[in-house]
C-alpha cells in the first residue's frame, strides 16, 4: 500500500518540540531541584519534586535488576518507529491520528534520551491530595498520555470519508 500524498510526516516537527521541551526541564529540574525534595508550587496539589524512574509508567519494574533499562529503550525505539510509519501512511490534513502519533512520538524518545544517558527516567511533576501521589511525571510522560488518550477517543469515531483513511 502506498502512502497518501501529502503525507502526515510533517507533524515530526511537533515530537521534536515535544523532546527538546522534555529535555529542557528535565534540565532545569536536575539543575535547580533536590533529590526528593519537594518544592511547593501550589500549595495542596503540586510539588516540584526530583525523582529517578528506573522502570516505566507507575513505577512498574522499578526495582527489577537493571534489564528493564534495555527493555524500555528497545520499546522506545520499537513504538517511535510504528507511529513513524503511521504517520507516513497517514494524510496531512488528518490531525486527529497524527497528533496522537506525533506527542507518542515525542515522549517516547525524550524519555529513551534518559533511559540512554543515566540509565533512568527523570521525573519532577508531583500532584497530590491530601497524602494521595499521583506517580512523578515529566513533559515526555505528559505527552504520552495526551497522544494515547487522543488516540483511544478519536478511535472511536467514525469516519465522514472513508476514502480519507490509509
Amino acid at each position: 500500500m502506498s502512502s497518501p500524498r501529502p503525507h502526515a510526516a510533517i507533524w515530526l516537527l511537533l515530537s521534536v518540540v515535544v523532546i527538546a521541551l522534555d529535555l529542557w526541564t528535565k534540565h532545569i529540574a536536575l539543575a535547580h531541584l533536590v533529590y526528593h525534595q519537594p518544592v511547593p508550587f501550589i500549595d495542596g496539589f503540586w510539588d516540584w519534586t526530583l525523582t529517578y524512574n528506573y522502570g516505566a509508567a507507575f513505577s512498574f519494574l522499578n526495582d527489577a535488576t537493571g534489564w528493564q533499562r534495555w527493555f524500555f529503550a528497545a520499546l522506545a525505539v520499537v513504538i517511535s518507529t510504528v507511529m513513524t510509519v503511521l504517520l507516513f501512511r497517514t494524510r496531512r490534513s488528518d490531525w486527529s491520528q497524527a497528533l496522537p502519533y506525533a506527542l507518542i512520538i515525542g515522549g517516547a524518545l525524550g524519555n529513551l534520551v534518559d533511559r540512554v544517558r543515566y540509565g533512568y527516567v527523570v521525573d519532577f511533576i508531583d500532584w497530590y491530595v491530601g497524602q494521595h501521589h499521583w506517580p512523578a511525571f515529566n513533559i515526555a510522560d505528559s505527552a504520552i498520555v495526551c497522544g494515547a488518550v487522543a488516540l483511544a477517543l478519536f478511535g472511536w469515531r467514525k469516519p465522514s470519508d472513508p476514502a480519507s483513511k490509509p
